[in-house]
């Protein structure tokens, strides 16, 4: 079985980016995820990397067809 969350490194693999654009990604809001720990690091549940992913298949299809 996957598992259910992923560290910042694990997302910016999945989305070919660096950490520091994955942490971007979820200081804006645009990734949702979690802080976990007393150290408050990052953990990104992977059916929010996919919904992510969703979205932004969808903003650039908007995109494109208002650009015809």
């Amino acid at each position: 079985m996957p598992p259910r969350f992923l560290t910042l490194a694990d997302v910016a693999e999945v989305l070919n980016v660096s950490a520091q654009q994955t942490y971007q990604l979820l200081r804006s809001g645009d990734l949702r995820g979690i802080q976990i720990g007393p150290k408050k690091v990052w953990r990104i549940e992977a059916s929010e990397l996919e919904s992510y992913i969703q979205r932004m298949y969808a903003a650039t299809e908007r995109a494109t067809s208002d650009a015809d």
